[in-house]
């Protein structure tokens, strides 16, 4: 070398001894570079040509132990945080160029760490480290139980009286395990026995069995009249119902269906349609009992189906749900108006138009219409609903049955009764003959009907004729929703009375 950073390059003639030094003593450099700094450092590096070797002489290792030690030097500060230094930085020149062999790599060099130690890359941060919240907790481990335990575990997870850890680890096993997966089985099924299906749908007599118990203890200062209790429980059903469908679901089209001679009839209407034809007939017993008349506009008779004509032609708009309002409003009137008069009101004449009725039965059938228009209004919202409780359904039974012997009467004005039933015509008051009416189910009961006369008497030794029918089929044949003909109906006797009893019953119906 001549100066700093400087060195006179090897001629390859004589003068070899000379130039070994100076040469090892460079090369002896590049080893220490590959540890910590250049040859134009000041500290000078001890190298194999500081004892006149040739650089064949460095196959003993001791350059190669010089550059390790720089080495583990180096990484040490790498450790501290030190920067460490380019290898090739301070030389000017690459490892290995004009001729001279680059010096092996330090141990470890390409992986940058020794075995034992952790990899200096962070792992990734989650999202939710950058947030500031708390981390969550870490997954709890699987529960780990023994297979005796898990099949003592099986009853209990048949009865999903397990925890959840427990639960989990039932499962896991039943896929692995086939023995206890037919076990699980079969408890299942055993479960499914002791707990049969219960509907969700609150039972039918649940209000009349909770106000019943109520009025036991502390019967009410001013009671409702029993005729009027069947009205109070069917308009308050109607309106539970009203409440739980949406406003879209008032306008969900209601077929009326009636039977108008021998030949049935239809009206289209919506449900708030229907509402509004509840409202202004009960608005006939209203005006029998000094209320106000929900129907403002005059209509052509007082009968019903012409008092609904003349309410829904008066409205600018379809009626809506506010129609709800009056209704509702109505029907506690006419229940506290009936309280409050007692139970000799019951005789007060109602006028239906081309009829009248007494205020006792007038409520019946106003009872009797809440419970099958609210059947219209369900089947068309798709809502279940059940029939009247048995004994609010009795009552409407047997005013059905008092009415016939005056539909019989009837259809022998207007001719539509069978040929030759005239001649058995008795005078008020005489014996004539019957037909038995057997009511099936709850509700039901035997009730006979005089044929001849509606001031005849029934008389069970006149009896000719025998049918048995279904309570609620007998309220729908009486409502015009079943024909004469479909009627399932037990018959025995006189085919023609038997004809004529069905036929009246479903003249009984009207809009």
């Amino acid at each position: 070398m001549s100066g700093t950073n400087r060195f006179d390059p090897y001629d390859g003639h004589d003068g070899h001894d000379a130039h070994g030094a100076e040469q090892n003593d460079w090369i002896g450099g590049v080893g220490g570079v590959g540890g910590v700094g250049g040859v134009g450092d000041d500290n000078e590096v001890d190298g194999p040509g500081k004892h006149g070797h040739g650089e064949h002489d460095r196959s003993d290792g001791h350059g190669a132990h010089d550059g390790h030690e720089d080495y583990e030097k180096r990484r040490l500060d790498d450790r501290r945080g030190a920067r460490p230094e380019d290898p090739d930085r301070g030389t000017g020149r690459d490892p290995g160029r004009d001729g001279g062999p680059a010096d092996p790599p330090p141990p470890d060099a390409a992986a940058g760490r020794s075995a034992g130690e952790p990899a200096r890359i962070p792992k990734p941060r989650s999202s939710v480290e950058d947030t500031g919240l708390p981390l969550p907790e870490p997954a709890p481990a699987p529960l780990v139980l023994e297979h005796r335990v898990l099949k003592a575990l099986l009853g209990a997870w048949a009865l999903a009286a397990c925890s959840p850890e427990e639960a989990t680890a039932v499962e896991d096993h039943l896929g692995g395990c086939g023995a206890c997966a037919d076990e699980a089985l079969r408890l299942r099924d055993a479960v499914g026995l002791l707990h049969p299906p219960e509907s969700l749908d609150l039972d039918p007599t649940l209000r009349t069995r909770v106000l019943a118990g109520c009025l036991d203890r502390r019967p009410p200062r001013i009671p409702v009249p029993e005729w009027a209790a069947p009205y109070d429980a069917e308009s308050a059903r109607l309106d539970a119902l009203l409440q739980d469908i949406g406003d879209a679901e008032w306008h969900a089209p209601v077929r009326l269906r009636w039977f108008e001679g021998d030949r049935p009839a239809s009206r289209r209407t919506t449900v708030a349609g229907v509402i509004a034809h509840l409202l202004t007939v009960d608005g006939l017993v209203a005006l029998a009992l000094g209320l106000d008349d929900p129907l403002d506009a005059p209509a052509k008779s007082p009968g019903p189906a012409d008092r609904t004509e003349a309410f829904w032609q008066a409205s600018r708009f379809p009626p809506t749900r506010s129609v709800r309002g009056p209704w509702r409003e109505q029907a506690h009137n006419l229940v506290r108006t009936v309280a409050f008069a007692g139970g000799g009101s019951g005789r007060l004449p109602v006028s239906y138009g081309g009829f009248e009725l007494p205020l006792r039965d007038a409520m019946l059938d106003r009872a009797f219409e809440c419970w099958v228009h609210a059947g219209d209004i369900a089947e068309a919202v798709d809502y279940p609903y059940e029939p009247p409780s048995p004994r609010n359904l009795h009552a409407m039974i047997d005013l059905g049955a008092r009415m016939l012997p005056t539909a019989l009467a009837a259809r022998r004005q207007a001719g539509l009764a069978v040929p030759g039933q005239t001649r058995h015509l008795v005078p008020a008051g005489a014996p004539g003959r019957s037909l038995r009416l057997e009511i099936e189910g709850l509700g039901g009961g035997e009730w006979l009907i005089p044929l001849d006369s509606p001031g005849a008497l029934a008389s069970p030794d006149r009896e000719v004729a025998h049918v048995a029918l279904d309570g609620v089929e007998f309220c729908q044949l009486a409502a015009g929703h079943v024909s004469p003909e479909e009627a399932a109906a037990g018959q025995l006797g006189d085919r023609d009375a038997i004809r004529d009893v069905l036929f009246a019953a479903a003249s009984l119906s009207r809009m």
